[in-house]
């Protein structure tokens, strides 16, 4: 046979081996399944930071809203008595979610409260504290920052109502002339 139809006939030959039991050889049709490497094991944590928008102790699930505006997202997280401080899980409450996945979705390891970040030069003073303040009549600047709804429902004595909202946007010219004096701000809670 010339050597030209001797290579042709190899070609042809490693072309039908090819198309007939594929590139790689031949493999028994049944394969071992390669482990599943547990979630849990190789904990990648990752956090959610966002509101609370329920709970369910039935379900076990918790759902935290995330993001602002047009960007915000639900997102469904379950949790069991190994999920750390889930009692800080309450509805409107602003927290922050330790979570992993797992096979059966995104999995609570602890919920911690958000708290609010105080800037430099501004100091907490507790209840009791600004109940002293009140009762003895100091001369302090008192601001209620909670929406104007919740202020004209309830607020401290002496208390100005100074949303948020109105403060980032008319800033300093809302705040009583004379600097010297305390001023004490209050809102909903803790966030």
């Amino acid at each position: 046979m010339p050597r030209r139809a001797m290579l042709n006939t190899l070609f042809a030959c490693v072309l039908v081996s090819m198309i007939s039991y594929g590139c790689a050889g031949h493999h028994d049709k049944k394969q071992v399944a390669e482990p599943k490497v547990s979630q849990v094991e190789n904990k990648q944590e990752a956090t959610y930071k966002g509101k609370v928008v329920g709970k369910s102790n039935k379900a076990k699930t918790i759902s935290i809203e995330v993001g602002k505006g047009d960007a915000a997202k639900t997102v469904m997280l379950k949790f069991d008595e190994q999920t750390q401080g889930i009692d800080q899980a309450i509805k409107d409450h602003a927290v922050i979610i330790t979570y992993v996945k797992k096979d059966i979705g995104l999995y609570a390891v602890s919920v911690k409260p958000k708290l609010a970040k105080l800037p430099d030069g501004v100091t907490e003073i507790k209840t009791e504290e600004l109940a002293e303040y009140i009762e003895a009549g100091e001369d302090i600047y008192l601001v209620d920052s909670r929406p104007t709804s919740r202020y004209g429902q309830s607020h401290l004595p002496d208390a100005v109502s100074i949303p948020v909202p109105m403060l980032k946007d008319k800033k300093e010219a809302l705040l009583p002339e004379d600097k010297n004096k305390l001023l004490i701000f209050y809102c909903g809670g803790p966030t």
